[in-house]
């Protein structure tokens, strides 16, 4: 939702400067450099941490009618979770994918991801590790609602919940979107 918006703006202002050539990158979810850069990340993060039982990709969530309607989201954050999953070669039951930050009485796209992980939490599963792929970087979001609240409402339940850090400023992920830059420009 957020980048039709913003495309729709860089759409009108190239209208009033036609000399200047605009090249949208639409969609990157299966990337290879991106999702080598984000199965890097996780990787780096388990040699010095360990491995948790259960790895959750948490997408930030959009209203279901947005889906209903066509927005192709949902998909994309699917196909980037088995995109990084089959980088990591785990197995299907080894990871899952949730979405945060639902505000609203509207449905938004499911499975939300604090009762996924109260349930997993519920059914024995003592070590979580949570990553936010659809994230370029960490926020109030990462932070504050998944950092730090999932972690404290998991611990209610019994268990732990590690945050693995988006891309950020990593190189790999600086020359993952350069590549996508050039390649549009090629």
């Amino acid at each position: 939702t957020t980048t039709a918006s913003v495309e729709d703006v860089v759409l009108q202002w190239q209208q009033r400067h036609p000399k200047v050539k605009v090249q949208l990158v639409r969609d990157y979810a299966e990337d290879p450099q991106w999702v080598a850069a984000v199965a890097a990340s996780i990787t780096a993060y388990w040699q010095q941490h360990g491995r948790a039982e259960k790895l959750v990709f948490s997408f930030h969530g959009i209203p279901q009618r947005l889906a209903d309607a066509g927005d192709p989201y949902p998909q994309r954050c699917e196909a980037s979770a088995r995109a990084i999953a089959a980088a990591l070669g785990l197995s299907d039951e080894a990871w899952t994918l949730a979405y945060q930050s639902r505000f609203g009485r509207e449905r938004w796209l499911q499975p939300y991801a604090e009762p996924t992980l109260w349930a997993m939490a519920e059914r024995g599963v003592r070590q979580i590790d949570v990553v936010c792929p659809g994230f370029a970087t960490d926020c109030l979001e990462t932070l504050e609602e998944v950092a730090l609240g999932f972690t404290a409402t998991l611990a209610e339940r019994g268990a732990t919940m590690r945050y693995i850090p988006c891309l950020n400023d990593s190189a790999a992920h600086a020359r993952a979107l350069a590549a996508l830059a050039t390649a549009q420009t090629a």
